[in-house]
């Protein structure tokens, strides 16, 4: 027992001070109990009971109750009183009266009680079915004979009545609401999980609100408003759980459950009813087991509102122990027969629980309560002693003696909870110094501190403001968010028009077409604005692929490779970059249709979006390295179709996460050279060049000298690497055919999304020495105003140009009149395809028309519009031939074998030709590509005539000849 120099001292200032010695003394013996209760030390909790040691005195005994139940109040102690006399027939039930009054939590604590009120919900229970026996009647449950309730079940007219009470007791005003907290405990949090479930799976946050809040008005219209029925939740109440596992009571039937279960409601509702039955029969009877079982609630209930290792922490933030003060302990109360009931439940049990009941007793009245640990009869040798020192004295033996007292093998029937204290009567009279009194540590505990209404609700402010500023920053950070998760297998980047982009790998509900605008009058978003366009939309061919991606992984899960398409699949303003990343994603798809109509390694594809141009390639590649990580069968990647100054960057990650690259358009020259997972279709940029250089060749006259200039677009403030490689290779071109060539390119610069080609086209007509060849190294969508202002140029006028260009100018639609080509001028250029002999020997144009949106049921050829370009071609001949080499044996194979099989490709038929990669040595050129040279020139009429000078399909290693591209016209 904490020492009494260890106690503070009361500062005093406060009603309820003590006036007496015996008062002084016990309001410290109660602050030292107090101490030790705070301290962790948990105490024996005796019942005091004071006595006079003369009848004259007993009024004064009781004064001395109501003091020390004044002080316990004023120092924020949770107190009761008792009144002088309850209801009741007989002394048992008056004592059960006065526990149903202390049931009510307005009777518990003042003002300066710390925490919320008590709560009771087990001695609720308990006159839920008392209020229920006595509602049915005397003739409950034996009606007699030919009565109209002797046909009834009389467990089921218990059960009936407790539903229609709602298993409350009756009268409680304003304690029992409506809406039952006790079923609010459950409610509630499950109204919650509701949310976060909703939250989880990544629906908006209005949804997961909306989802919580629906289902907490559900189960409350269920629980609480729904007449004549048990609560909803009453099987996982906490006095629910007790009533079935306290061995108090014993078991209703051996045959029915005894137990509750989370998971099995209606065997713990069986279980419930027939405890309550049992019960109802007991109170029936109205013996003591009547006022224990109540007393057993109260202790049960006391002990609950101070479990110090609850979720509230509610015993760390109350530290000081219930009192229960009886002025008069008597016959007209009950007092005594509680006194008893406190020690006989007590000893029965053998939690300690923290209720200290000071009681007073008439002189009479002692020898009711039979013997204590106390002498009753004053010891000579104590009179000696200070009263002070008396009762530690006496508490002291009470401890030492308590465990003796409760022993079954005591001969005559003791009350070992049971302290009686005698009280002398100079102890009951006033004293000079009676400001001085103890009064146990009133520093707020931790728990007060750190887990408190205001700190939950600092806490829950701190964490909502923080959940918003999270779901706020997923929301700009990542195409797909809610309020606690996001898809972060792509994210959200400026775009260069001031709008957005969304920048990844399209996993889970992420759509690209989603971010795309929307068709007039439609739906659908477009495929692109402004120059050209396709009969399909990207949201289409997404739509398409992911059903064909949900049917592998549901039926073929174990027997699957995956390819990322990477693309532009961004808005495009101009159109071109959006048509190329639409025209190859048809082509992807349409070779994933193919292969899963009839393979049995089936083909999953994915993806990814690299920005307008494939301006954000980079962030493309580390997302799709970032998902490859955790999905082994992602072997490779299909696409990457623009040489940019990225391209070394984005190749290099790939090559890092093991990912092999065949690219349909990329031209690039370099990156073979470079990087051993680099494969492309197209003809690189210095071999179509020297084919180009056969053109050359003939617009040369020998022995004169004969100008020429490359016009290329100004990269300085773009990624483009394209431009610049052919400009390179185009200047060393012409130089090598004896052309006159200043050192530099002529660069053209580009504002507001046009070229600036004015002044340049003005120095190139004016100049007396007007360029017979132009090399140029630009864009498909800066020839029209090329064209434009050559026509527009007297200087220019009435001289042959020729125009040689690269193969971004198969994209260009002459015969529709969408570009078109200045007089006197004659356009020769590189495409990468040769379709129209590769036609007579591939199935692509029929499949083509079987799957692809927009073009089924038509008759496909090479010059269909939707096809002509080539790039929806290259990109299905580059799918067939990466899965050519993951499904080798008829077997998936991993990332690394793919790899490695690539360089053993060699597919036939193919809508460009046959696709070889067994000539691709490391890091060198590989031969075969698909090649075609086209000359453009303008009719009288004013449209565009076309003609293809010469060709190869892919796969024939056979050099193109001047004889065979002839560019004279046919006679």
């Amino acid at each position: 027992m904490v020492n009494a120099g260890r106690v503070p001292d009361c500062s005093g200032g406060h009603r309820g001070l003590p006036v007496t010695g015996a008062g002084v003394h016990l309001q410290d013996q109660l602050e030292i109990l107090i101490q030790d209760f705070r301290t962790s030390a948990d105490p024996p909790m005796p019942a005091f009971v004071l006595h006079a040691q003369d009848s004259a005195d007993d009024g004064a005994v009781a004064g001395l109750v109501r003091q020390l139940y004044a002080g316990q109040e004023a120092h924020g102690t949770r107190c009761a009183v008792a009144q002088d006399a309850y209801d009741g027939g007989t002394e048992v039930r008056r004592a059960a009266a006065m526990v149903r009054a202390l049931s009510d939590p307005r009777k518990w604590g003042g003002p300066k009680a710390v925490y919320r009120r008590y709560a009771f919900p087990r001695l609720r229970l308990v006159h839920a079915i008392d209020d229920a026996v006595a509602e049915l009647g005397d003739s409950w449950p034996a009606p007699t004979l030919g009565s109209p309730e002797a046909g009834q079940d009389q467990r089921q007219r218990l059960l009936d009545q407790l539903a229609r009470q709602r298993w409350r007791p009756k009268g409680r005003g304003r304690w029992s609401p409506g809406l039952q907290l006790s079923d609010m405990a459950h409610i509630l949090p499950a109204s919650i999980v509701a949310g976060l479930a909703a939250l989880l799976a990544r629906t908006d946050w209005y949804m997961a609100v909306g989802a919580g809040l629906a289902l907490l008005v559900l189960l409350t219209v269920f629980s609480s408003v729904l007449p004549g029925r048990a609560p909803i939740f009453l099987w996982l109440r906490r006095e629910s759980r007790w009533f079935l596992t306290t061995t108090f009571l014993r078991a209703a039937d051996q045959e029915d459950p005894t137990e509750v279960s989370l998971l099995r409601p209606v065997r713990s509702w069986k279980a419930i009813a027939a405890r309550a039955y049992d019960v109802a029969e007991a109170l029936k009877a109205g013996d003591d087991f009547h006022l224990q079982l109540c007393v057993l609630a109260l202790r049960e209930d006391l002990r609950d509102n101070h479990r110090r290792w609850s979720w509230d922490l509610r015993g760390f933030k109350r530290p000081r122990p219930p009192m229960l003060f009886l002025p008069h302990a008597d016959v007209y109360n009950g007092g005594i027969e509680l006194i008893r009931a406190v020690s006989d439940v007590r000893s029965r049990r053998s939690e300690l629980d923290p209720l200290v009941v000071v009681a007073a007793v008439r002189t009479q009245d002692v020898a009711r309560l039979e013997r204590s640990a106390v002498r009753t009869t004053p010891d000579p040798e104590s009179s000696q002693r200070r009263f002070s020192d008396q009762l530690r004295t006496w508490y002291r033996e009470w401890a030492r003696n308590l465990r003796a007292g409760q022993s079954p093998s005591r001969e005559r029937p003791v009350l070992p909870w049971v302290m009686k204290i005698p009280l002398p009567h100079d102890q009951l009279g006033p004293v000079e110094d009676r400001h001085r009194h103890l009064r146990a540590s009133t520093r707020p505990t931790l728990a007060r501190l750190v887990w408190s209404l205001h700190t939950v609700v600092l806490v829950l402010a701190v964490m909502t403001a923080g959940t918003v500023m999270r779901a706020d920053a997923l929301h700009e950070r990542y195409c797909s968010s809610a309020v606690l998760t996001a898809n972060r297998d792509t994210r959200r980047q400026a775009a260069p028009d001031g709008g957005t982009e969304c920048i990844g790998v399209a996993t889970g509900d992420v759509r690209f077409a989603d971010w795309l605008p929307k068709a007039d009058g439609g739906d659908d978003p477009k495929t692109l604005v402004g120059r050209g366009e396709t009969p399909w939309t990207v949201q289409q061919l997404e739509d398409l692929i992911a059903r064909q991606n949900a049917d592998v992984l549901a039926h073929h899960a174990d027997n699957h490779v995956t390819v990322v398409y990477a693309g532009p699949l961004s808005h495009d303003p101009d159109g071109s970059s959006l048509v190329k990343g639409a025209q190859e994603l048809a082509g992807v798809y349409l070779a994933q249709a193919v292969i899963n109509e009839g393979s049995s390694v089936r083909l999953r594809v994915l993806v990814a979006n690299g920005g307008l141009d494939l301006g954000r390639q980079v962030g493309m590649a580390e997302a799709i390295a970032s998902y490859a990580a955790h999905d082994p069968t992602v072997v490779g990647v299909v696409g990457a179709g623009r040489d940019l100054k990225s391209s070394r960057e984005t190749t290099r990650i790939l090559m890092e996460a093991g990912l092999p690259i065949v690219s349909g358009t990329n031209s690039a020259t370099h990156l073979p050279r470079e990087y051993a997972n680099w494969f492309s279709l197209a003809a690189t940029d210095q071999w179509q060049a020297r084919q180009l250089g056969l053109i050359a060749a003939q617009l040369r006259r020998p022995g004169t000298p004969q100008h020429a200039l490359v016009l290329a677009r100004d990269t300085t403030k773009t990624p483009d690497m394209y431009t610049d490689e052919q400009a390179r290779h185009g200047q060393d071109m012409l130089e090598d055919h004896g052309f006159t060539v200043p050192p530099k390119p002529r660069r053209y610069t580009r504002d507001g999304g046009r070229p600036e080609l004015r002044r340049h086209a003005r120095e190139i007509c004016q100049d007396g020495t007007v360029p017979s060849v132009i090399y140029f190294a630009g864009r498909v969508e800066d020839l029209d105003p090329l064209m434009n202002q050559l026509s527009r140029e007297p200087g220019c006028s009435g001289k042959p140009i020729a125009i040689l260009t690269g193969d971004d100018l198969s994209k260009a639609d002459f015969l529709r009149g969408r570009n078109r080509v200045a007089p006197e001028v004659t356009l020769y250029h590189a495409a990468l395809a040769e379709l129209e002999k590769a036609a007579v020997r591939t199935d692509f144009y029929a499949d083509a028309a079987r799957h692809l949106p927009g073009v089924k049921g038509q008759r496909l050829d090479p010059d269909s519009p939707a096809l002509a370009s080539g790039q929806t071609a290259l990109a299905h001949d580059a799918t067939q031939a990466l899965y050519e080499a993951a499904s080798r044996d008829d077997k998936p194979q991993s990332r690394a074998l793919t790899w490695v099989n690539l360089r053993t490709v060699q597919v036939p038929d193919m809508a460009t030709g046959t696709i070889d990669f067994t000539t691709a040595p490391l890091y060198g050129d590989r031969t075969g590509h698909s090649i075609v040279l086209k000359k453009v020139r303008r009719k009288a009429d004013g449209t565009a005539e076309l003609r293809v000078l010469c060709s190869r399909v892919a796969g024939d290693t056979t050099a193109l000849t001047e004889t065979e591209c002839d560019i004279k016209d046919p006679r």
